[in-house]
């Protein structure tokens, strides 16, 4: 009997010294959690099943690639092997901070694959100040991965 209340108190002193390891975040947008997230690899791989038009309900996440520098307006989440999605906002509803680059995020929305065409394109690279020669070799519509966010928690 003495054993068995002695293994319990070592044992409930254990229980008692476990440390859960709670993440804060930040939050913008709506209100979000980070359950049921998948990884970015997993993400890249649902955005490869997408066709332009198909849209996806889904919580992920990822590592800031790069953050528009005039307002915060965008962001391009990296989805592993030199692929990222690009992230709008709904409604331009929030920003994200200017210096987040490199954080670790969890976004929640839709994600969807678009089609730039050619000739946007070149109107973009126009807009860029590139050379016509550098226009012309644009012959290609391009596929992006897309995701509208309508919460993002940002890692503290």
């Amino acid at each position: 009997m003495k054993r068995v209340a002695l293994l319990m108190s070592v044992f409930m002193i254990l229980l008692a010294c476990k440390k859960e390891e709670k993440i804060n975040y930040k939050s913008f947008g709506a209100e979000i959690t980070d359950v049921g997230t998948i990884s970015k690899e997993k993400m890249a791989s649902q955005f490869e099943t997408l066709k332009v038009g198909d849209t996806l309900d889904v919580k992920f996440t990822s590592k800031i690639n790069e953050v528009c520098k005039t307002k915060g307006c965008w962001m391009k989440l990296d989805l592993g092997e030199e692929k990222e999605s690009m992230v709008r906002f709904v409604d331009y509803g929030f920003f994200m901070p200017l210096n987040a680059d490199g954080r670790e995020v969890v976004v929640n929305g839709k994600a969807y694959v678009t089609e730039i065409s050619v000739k946007e394109l070149q109107h973009y690279a126009k807009d860029a100040g590139q050379s016509e020669d550098e226009i012309a070799l644009i012959t290609e519509p391009k596929f992006t991965y897309a995701f509208l966010a309508d919460g993002v928690l940002m890692k503290d």
